[in-house]
């Protein structure tokens, strides 16, 4: 072995050293880098020469520049990353949320219910007084107005959902495309075995946890290895790569794709989220995604989207089951408040056009909180004395005027029949009024021309027809977003009665309106399940559930935010960058630097030494 061979030996420590100052030196520069991982290089002895009387040395090899990366500890930090984000958007949309629902002492619909009771129980002690009429409007008007508003704030901010929802998925089709650009970068450096895209590995890794926060979604790099001869914690894969969604192909190595929104189908304006695969045809995903602010946002604003139904709003939902619930708690009000007004008898009863109702619908098929038995048609004179009353059946067939299955309304209450058993048939319901239903949907009841001066009532005992159709209003609308005093009353309270026979000091309705705010009442879900309470207790039902949902979220994002910050932990400790371990290197790596030069100068001494012999 000559000594040119020796300072070859020298030269690979010299670049050797370089090499590691050089990792080093970039590993230090990114430091404050969360997505970095520290990288290490890795020495190996060169090939020896063999020879007598042993293997002589010719020096180091760099084999490879590593990243140490624990592909588990990693996967375990998207996951946790993924319910941080969907438990942080959640918890800052339940907390705007409860911010609607206030209820404090002097503020919100419950006081609002506590003062509209008041206003009856003052009618009720003085119905003629024209002061508690006025009263009575302004207060029932300020109730209606304020589940209107929160009614419509709540759809507002399931508006602000779609449209968030919308934003981000294009953010997801971004970060897709980047990671497939990546892959075919990675690809390409990595085809010669021995070079590492560390840096690019770093990009991609960052991106995959920005996209573990968006949603959920399963990647596949090749099988996992480890190497405990450079570190006990490295565990990498392979450069093959494959990104699933919800179950559908994402990216494929260096193919992206997208994920395509739209809502061209919905009349709602509300997205749906569709794969798409290559022959164009388009697979819904929006029931499938799940986890990060993506998955929050669904299940916040609902997934279920049909254009025939709720009219293209969610049938699920967070956000959807606070405004049916809300919605339920209007409806009930209306109802059960107009199926006591329709008591006070009056000169004829029309109700308002009845959407998608024919003469021969089912009208329990068209109204949930239609229920199965009897109300009275009940007739007064001028002196308030009752002269008639009709029983009127519902059942799962009943119909407007279609007496197929069963009899209709209309043929039970024109029929001729001896109501009063009097043995007189022309004095019964159907010799003072007439029911009608018009082409375009109006039910009415009219006085026959030659018995002027006859009022009619409607007494109900558990169907909810006359609250239900709206035939005798005293709040008009169907739900919450159209609650409202009827315009009639708002325009002259003076109308406004609290009698059912009209006669000076009968004020059984007005008491019967009071008496209403303790009575446990049915609240027909949209769920199809059926809650029995007070109004108030139903609405207090309703904002339970609010603050329920908000605590429960709110604690299941401290307890994931604790979990983050441990695998966090756990996940800077294995790649994170220490400054002092690095320094600690650099001063080894500068001191093998010296000592290899060290080397080569003693070696060209002694090649003047040997040249200077020739000489």
């Amino acid at each position: 072995m000559s000594l040119f061979s020796t300072l070859n030996t020298g030269v690979s420590g010299l670049n050797a050293s370089q090499t590691a100052v050089s990792t080093t030196s970039h590993n230090i520069a990114n430091a404050n880098n969360e997505y970095y991982t520290r990288q290490r290089v890795v020495f190996a002895a060169s090939t020896p020469f063999h020879d007598m009387p042993g293997d002589i040395g010719t020096g180091v090899s760099v084999t490879s520049i590593v990243r140490i990366h624990d592909e588990f500890v990693y996967s375990r930090l998207k996951s946790t990353a993924n319910a941080v984000s969907y438990d942080a958007y959640s918890k800052q949309t339940l907390e705007e949320v409860a911010q609607y629902f206030p209820d404090l002492q002097d503020v919100g619909i419950a006081n609002d219910l506590a003062n509209y009771y008041a206003a009856w129980n003052a009618f009720s002690s003085n119905a003629s007084e024209g002061a508690q009429k006025i009263a009575l409007v302004q207060t029932a008007s300020t109730l209606s107005s304020d589940i209107q508003t929160s009614r419509s704030t709540l759809r507002t901010l399931q508006d602000s959902l779609n449209d968030q929802l919308k934003t981000n998925l294009d953010e997801v089709n971004g970060l897709g495309q980047k990671i497939a650009d990546l892959n075919a970068q990675i690809s390409n450096i990595e085809s010669i075995p021995t070079n590492n895209a560390n840096d690019l590995r770093d990009q991609r890794d960052e991106l995959e946890l920005t996209l573990s926060k968006l949603l959920d979604f399963s990647v596949f790099k090749g099988q996992i290895t480890s190497d405990n001869s450079i570190d006990a914690n490295m565990t990498s894969q392979g450069i093959d790569y494959y990104l699933n969604i919800a179950g559908n192909s994402f990216v494929d190595g260096a193919t992206f794709h997208p994920l395509v929104i739209h809502n061209t189908s919905n009349q709602s304006n509300y997205y749906s989220i569709y794969s798409e695969s290559q022959d164009g045809r388009q697979y819904n995903m929006t029931e499938k995604i799940q986890g990060g602010k993506i998955g929050a946002m669904l299940d916040l604003r609902g997934r279920i989207l049909d254009s025939n139904v709720n009219s293209g709003y969610p049938q699920d939902g967070t956000i959807q089951g606070y405004i049916d619930d809300l919605d339920t708690f209007a409806q009930s009000l209306i109802t059960e408040t107009n199926n006591i007004y329709a008591q006070s008898a009056k000169t004829s009863m029309q109700s308002p056009p009845l959407q998608d109702v024919n003469s021969d619908t089912s009208l329990k098929n068209a109204y949930s909180n239609l229920q199965e038995g009897t109300f009275d048609v009940i007739v007064y004179n001028n002196n308030g004395q009752e002269v008639a009353r009709k029983s009127i059946t519902i059942n799962n067939s009943t119909t407007m005027n279609d007496s197929t299955y069963s009899k209709s309304i209309l043929e039970q209450i024109n029929t001729s029949t001896d109501d009063n058993a009097d043995n007189n048939s022309m004095n019964d319901v159907d010799d003072y009024f007439t029911a009608s239903f018009s082409d375009g949907g109006v039910f009415s009841l009219m006085f026959k021309d030659s018995l002027q001066g006859y009022k009619i009532a409607l007494e109900d005992h558990g169907t909810n027809f006359p609250g239900t159709i709206g035939v005798s209003q005293f709040f008009s609308g169907s739900d919450g977003s159209n609650i409202d005093v009827k315009s009639e009353y708002k325009t002259d309270p003076s109308l406004i009665q609290g009698y059912s026979a009209p006669v000076s000091g009968n004020n059984n309705v007005a008491n019967a309106m009071v008496q209403m705010q303790y009575d446990k009442l049915n609240f027909y879900r949209k769920n199809g399940t059926t809650a029995t309470e007070s109004v108030e207790g139903f609405y207090r039902f309703v904002t339970t559930r609010i603050a329920s949902d908000g605590e429960k979220s709110n604690s299941s994002y401290d307890s994931n935010t604790a979990l983050y910050n441990t695998v966090y932990t756990e996940f800077q400790s294995i790649s994170g960058v220490n400054t002092d371990e690095e320094l600690a290197n650099l001063m080894k790596f500068q001191s093998a630097y010296g000592a290899n030069a060290k080397v080569i100068a003693t070696i060209g001494q002694m090649l003047d030494t040997l040249l200077g012999i020739k000489a």
